[in-house]
């Protein structure tokens, strides 16, 4: 992993995407990029976009040697030897949170629904948390950190959580009761605006949407895809009850943080807990009821397919189970330590291209179907 990339390589991408095709901007330290898709109407047209996305950054990365993986955390990179961007927000950053935010050499899958209706969007995030956890199991991608197995299947958020703001949101009875906690710290100096608000799940400070965090990027693109579906299917889901007067029954953040604990080390392996049963529940059985109860959302939302495709991913295992194999088989095969990473490296690369054309390659990277 190249610890300052060519800052060319920025440039590069926005020239291949062109107007309208989205964002390629930089992150907070100069080895991370970040793509962003403008408002997309459809899961088919993020997609789309995404792909388009990732080609351009493999692209614009090939022609200085270098090649991009999607996922949360580099298996050996270290981040004492990374460099921030320069910038006012990550300068303050840098100085505000020092060594934790030094360590920030993870990366995350946010996704964006749009809910014009500020009092809707509270009373969703308030419900849906509930099943963040069960997103995060199907994204774990960070098993890996400073050349180390860690034993959790998603340990970018042992990292994030250093940082103040993080975890599950708080509940608000509305959206102006949100506003008032904001003004206060706001007008306390604590913090500039809401952007510095950095919970699992949060309403957007700039656009109209309520904002998942909570994800690992997924390495194959139809995994991320299947996600970024479900997400946007549960809140329709939620949004249809409460029009019928019903809601979802919202829990302690003291039990859903067991869920997430449990996501976080486990992933989809060891089940969740079903509070309404009071037990654990295998993820399988949980994302079937999901499926089910999303079923007529994913329809209106012409997503069917996209939905029913977490399934293969609990069947195939997440990028996280395919990481430690990778470097196991590797280790087994004889290979030593930094070998054995390379190996699990080398895999990223080639996956995160998985039904991905770079730009101007005319062909995706072979492979068999999902």
């Amino acid at each position: 992993m190249a610890v300052d990339p060519p800052r060319a390589i920025l440039e590069e991408c926005s020239t291949l995407i062109g107007d309208g095709g989205g964002a390629v901007t930089p992150e907070f330290l100069r080895a991370q990029i970040e793509v962003g898709t403008p408002v997309c109407h459809s899961i088919a047209e993020a997609r789309q976009r995404i792909a388009h996305l990732r080609g351009c950054v493999a692209a614009a990365a090939a022609t200085h040697g270098l090649r991009p993986i999607a996922a949360s955390t580099h298996p050996f990179a270290e981040w004492s030897l990374q460099q921030h961007t320069e910038g006012d927000r990550y300068n303050v950053l840098a100085e505000d949170m020092q060594q934790v935010a030094q360590r920030l050499l993870i990366c995350g899958m946010h996704v964006h629904v749009g809910i014009e209706d500020t009092e809707l969007r509270n009373d969703l995030m308030n419900q849906v948390s509930y099943f963040l956890p069960h997103l995060l199991a199907l994204t774990t991608s960070s098993p890996f950190w400073q050349s180390r197995l860690t034993g959790l299947m998603c340990y970018r958020l042992s990292v994030f959580d250093e940082l103040p703001r993080t975890g599950l949101p708080e509940r608000f009875d509305s959206h102006a009761e949100y506003l008032r906690h904001i003004d206060v710290m706001v007008q306390a100096g604590l913090i500039e605006d809401a952007s510095k608000i950095w919970w699992d799940i949060r309403a957007h400070s700039k656009f109209p949407t309520l904002e998942m965090r909570i994800a690992d990027i997924c390495t194959r693109l139809n995994d991320g895809i299947a996600v970024a579906a479900l997400y946007a299917c549960l809140l329709s889901m939620l949004a249809r009850l409460r029009r019928s007067n019903q809601r979802w029954r919202i829990y302690s953040n003291m039990l859903v943080r067991e869920n997430r604990w449990r996501g976080q080390r486990y992933g989809i392996d060891r089940g969740l807990v079903d509070f309404g049963r009071g037990q654990v529940v295998d993820y399988s059985v949980l994302l079937d009821e999901i499926l089910d109860l999303i079923q007529e959302d994913a329809e209106r939302l012409d997503c069917v397919a996209e939905v029913a495709h977490a399934r293969d991913i609990v069947a195939r295992g997440t990028s996280a189970h395919q990481q430690i194999a990778r470097y196991h088989a590797a280790k087994e095969a004889g290979a030593g330590e930094a070998e054995a990473l390379n190996a699990v490296v080398d895999w990223l690369a080639d996956e995160t291209m998985y039904g991905v054309a770079p730009v101007g390659a005319g062909k995706t990277v072979s492979h068999t179907p999902d």
